[in-house]
C-alpha cells in the first residue's frame, strides 16, 4: 500500500503525546507522507492514535465510518486498544508501511434512540451500549426483545450491549464472560440484576435488538463508549444491532492478543509452567 497522508490524534492536555506527535511528524516527513493533528478524513491512509484505550474510543464511532485504519500507541501502560508501546513505535510503523502487520476488523455496534414516535440518529459504538439509572436506590425494569421476540424483563442497575472488543471492559466488571474479539456476537449482561437467574447472554450478531423501561424510572441515561449519548423515559425504545462498518484496527507486531489480556488482567504461570 501507498501510504500518502497519516492522521495523529493526541490525548487531550498531555505533553507527552505532544512530544511524541513532533517525533512522529518528522518520521513520516522523511518519508513524504502528509500528516493532520487532531483530525480524521476518509482520504487518510492511517491514524495513528497517542493515548491509552479512551483515546482510541474516542474517535473509534468516527474512524470506522471513514473507513480509516487504526493504530494506538500507548503512552502508558499497554491497553488492549492501543498495543504499540512508546518505544516500539517507530519499528511497529516501519511493518506498518511495509504491509507485514495484521488489520482486524473489530465489529461495532450501530444504536438510535427513538423518542415521541420519532427515531434519532445512529451512533456507534466498539465497546458498549449501556443503559444506566442515576443515583437512586430504586433499579430499573428493562424489558428487551430480540428480533421481535420477547427475551426478557430485567430488574437490575441497568444493561450493558457488548461487543466482543468490549468484552473486557464494562462487561467483565458486571460479571460477562471475555470473548475473543473475532467471534461475531453481541452480549447482553444485565448491571446488579435483582435475581441471580439475570444471566449474560451471547446472540450471534445478526438479531436486531429493542429495549424498553417497564414503567416510569428516574435519570435513566443510555451510554456509548463512556459518553452520554441520550436520557430515556418509559415513552422511548432503544434500537441496537451490527453497524454495517466495522473498525479497522491494526494490531500490534509484537504483543498479541493473549499477551495483552494475561498482562493486563495478571494472569500467572507461563506456557512451561502453569
Amino acid at each position: 500500500m501507498d501510504y500518502k497522508k497519516a492522521g495523529i490524534i493526541l490525548k487531550k492536555d498531555s505533553a507527552k503525546a505532544r512530544e511524541v506527535s513532533d517525533e512522529l511528524m518528522a518520521w513520516f516527513s522523511r518519508r513524504s507522507i502528509e500528516t493532520e493533528i487532531d483530525t480524521i478524513t476518509p482520504d487518510m491512509d492511517i491514524l495513528v492514535i497517542l493515548g491509552g484505550d479512551g483515546t482510541l474510543l474516542h474517535v473509534a464511532e468516527e474512524a470506522s465510518q471513514c473507513h480509516v485504519p487504526v493504530v494506538g500507541v500507548n503512552l502508558g501502560n499497554l491497553g488492549f486498544l492501543t498495543e504499540v508501546s512508546v518505544d516500539e513505535k517507530f519499528h511497529a510503523l516501519e511493518k506498518i508501511l511495509a504491509g507485514s502487520v495484521l488489520i482486524e476488523n473489530r465489529m461495532m455496534l450501530k444504536t438510535r434512540l427513538t423518542s415521541e414516535g420519532r427515531p434519532g440518529g445512529w451512533r456507534y459504538a466498539l465497546n458498549d451500549v449501556v443503559i444506566s439509572k442515576g443515583a437512586i436506590d430504586r433499579l430499573v425494569r428493562i424489558c428487551t426483545w430480540v428480533d421481535d421476540e420477547y427475551l426478557n424483563t430485567y430488574k437490575a442497575d441497568g444493561l450493558i450491549f457488548s461487543t466482543p472488543t468490549g468484552s473486557t471492559a464494562y462487561n467483565l466488571s458486571a460479571g460477562g464472560p471475555i470473548v475473543h474479539p473475532e467471534l461475531a456476537v453481541i452480549m447482553v449482561t444485565p448491571i446488579c440484576p435483582f435475581m441471580l437467574e439475570s444471566r449474560p447472554v451471547l446472540l450471534p450478531d445478526t438479531v436486531h435488538l429493542n429495549t424498553r423501561l417497564a414503567g416510569p424510572a428516574a435519570d435513566v441515561k443510555v451510554i456509548v463508549d463512556g459518553h452520554l449519548a441520550w436520557n430515556m423515559d418509559e415513552t422511548d425504545s432503544l434500537e441496537l444491532a451490527l453497524s454495517e462498518k466495522p473498525l479497522r484496527l491494526i494490531c500490534s507486531p509484537q504483543n498479541s492478543y493473549f499477551d495483552i489480556l494475561r498482562r493486563k488482567l495478571n494472569w500467572g504461570g507461563t506456557a512451561n509452567n502453569s
